[in-house]
């Protein structure tokens, strides 16, 4: 069994935060979100690329505003950068910062790729592939070279799952239900296993519909979640833009903090290693940091 690199290790068996919050307040190296999140106990800090912050940037900025948290990129997209910055990124990002730092990368969506940077959105699969092996050839001259990083992808279906259980220290999966997780863990092994997992706290049931529709408008367009939806039992009438209420409840947890622990539990129980909230707060354009810190609370997290 190879040994789980130093920052995975961290967050075995523990709760982290699914956000790009960071990128609603101004870039800084001190304070800001990651410090927030870190003081309500959150072990770890995943955060998406797409149209916002270059994503190594921003985990160089997330790291140096943190001692203890671990920042894990979900996903980096492999079409913006080649194997090598990538790997020798992640080496130099960890020996920087105490280990602190996961890499997951990701194919991400055709519409990113094609209309958004300009690249052919072919072959996923081989693609993947191609380039973990070619970070595996990756030089590097720097003192860093030989200092250990743990690299996840993005996997949904059972083919980049056993891809990412062969190549990579783990996967990383997103907008799935606890079935789907226990699927996940009977491919990939012993290989390490990071939940997101959407929640809306304490709201009416008409609230909530609001904020998981919300939350739901743009994933319901991409085709690899109405595939991953459909090996899941869901069907075309659940993925209306927006989701159909089916898609809301089955993808986003609604209710307390205990309905919120049950399902974190439920997770752990099918397998996964780290679960990371996505906490869906009233407005997407503000950070919803009073119910981060109800949640916190909530699950008994501790501040380090």
């Amino acid at each position: 069994m190879t040994p789980v690199p130093p920052s995975l290790s961290r967050l075995d068996g523990s709760i982290g935060l699914w956000t790009s919050a960071h990128e609603l307040v101004a870039p800084t190296p001190h304070g800001g979100v990651a410090a927030e999140i870190e003081a309500l106990g959150y072990r770890g800090l995943w955060y998406p690329e797409s149209w916002g912050r270059e994503s190594l940037t921003s985990a160089a900025l997330l790291l140096s505003a943190t001692s203890t948290l671990v920042v894990g990129s979900g996903i980096t997209n492999i079409w913006g950068r080649d194997a090598v910055a990538s790997i020798n990124a992640a080496r130099t990002l960890n020996a920087a910062f105490d280990d602190r730092f996961v890499l997951g990368l990701g194919v991400s969506h055709q519409p990113l790729v094609n209309r958004l940077r300009g690249h052919d959105y072919a072959s996923p699969l081989a693609t993947m592939r191609e380039y973990l092996e070619a970070m595996d050839r990756a030089p590097m001259h720097a003192q860093e070279k030989d200092h250990p990083s743990a690299r996840v992808i993005a996997a949904l279906g059972p083919k980049m799952l056993a891809l990412g259980a062969e190549l990579t220290d783990g996967v990383h999966t997103y907008l799935v239900d606890v079935e789907h997780t226990a699927m996940a863990r009977s491919v990939i092994a012993d290989s390490f296993l990071v939940v997101e997992q959407a929640v809306v706290l304490d709201q009416d049931r008409e609230e909530f519909l609001r904020r998981a529709h919300t939350h739901l408008e743009f994933y319901t367009g991409l085709e690899n979640y109405r595939a991953n939806w459909a090996r899941m039992g869901l069907g075309p009438e659940d993925w209306v833009r927006g989701g159909s209420e089916r898609l809301c409840d089955a993808m986003v947890v609604h209710g307390d903090a205990g309905a919120i622990a049950q399902r974190v539990r439920e997770h752990f129980d099918a397998g996964a290693n780290h679960v990371c909230l996505q906490v869906l707060g009233p407005d997407p354009l503000t950070p919803p940091s009073q119910d981060w810190r109800l949640v916190a609370e909530g699950l008994g997290l501790a501040a380090p």
